[in-house]
């Protein structure tokens, strides 16, 4: 029987991971495990000050899940940003030392892209889209101070996403 293979998206906030994932997802016939869309879909994005603690178990329970569905033959697509490039290098470990095949993405973006990008987000958030954080100035700055960009070596793919 063939074995899925995990598939890793990296990238900042806002530069494009969602679209990119979704259009791997009909390629690949994938499985998404997306932390966000529990945190939306169970705690309408509101988690205060448990954020960090919850996102965490949910991917413990995802690494665990994951597992599963790549033994029963499908790729699996975390989309989870994979900022620091310590936890790249820790998930990587966990697949190889399971037996599975994994593959880093990296969705690239212009920093005009980007912004343009942070700004329909949060013009969407505003009108009434519950399924996105409002990005203001101080959240940008924590957010950007916890990113390290990756080294061309770390990933497999490097997409570039230009917006047309």
């Amino acid at each position: 029987m063939r074995q899925g293979k995990a598939i890793l998206i990296c990238g900042k906030i806002c530069s494009g991971k969602s679209f990119y994932t979704e259009k791997l997802r009909k390629e690949k016939n994938g499985v998404v495990l997306s932390c966000d869309e529990i945190v939306f879909a169970l705690f309408d994005g509101d988690l205060g000050g448990r954020h960090d603690e919850m996102t965490e178990r949910i991917k413990q329970y995802f690494y665990r899940k994951s597992l599963e569905i790549l033994n029963a033959g499908a790729d699996v697509i975390l989309e989870w940003g994979f900022w620091q490039r310590a936890w790249r290098t820790q998930v990587r470990a966990f697949y190889e030392k399971h037996g599975i095949s994994s593959e880093f993405h990296y969705v690239d973006i212009s920093d005009a892209d980007w912004q343009r990008n942070i700004s329909e987000r949060n013009k969407r958030v505003a009108e009434g889209d519950g399924t996105a954080y409002y990005l203001d100035e101080g959240l940008m700055e924590k957010l950007q101070s916890l990113f390290e960009v990756p080294d061309r070596s770390e990933m497999d793919v490097w997409y570039l996403n230009e917006r047309k």
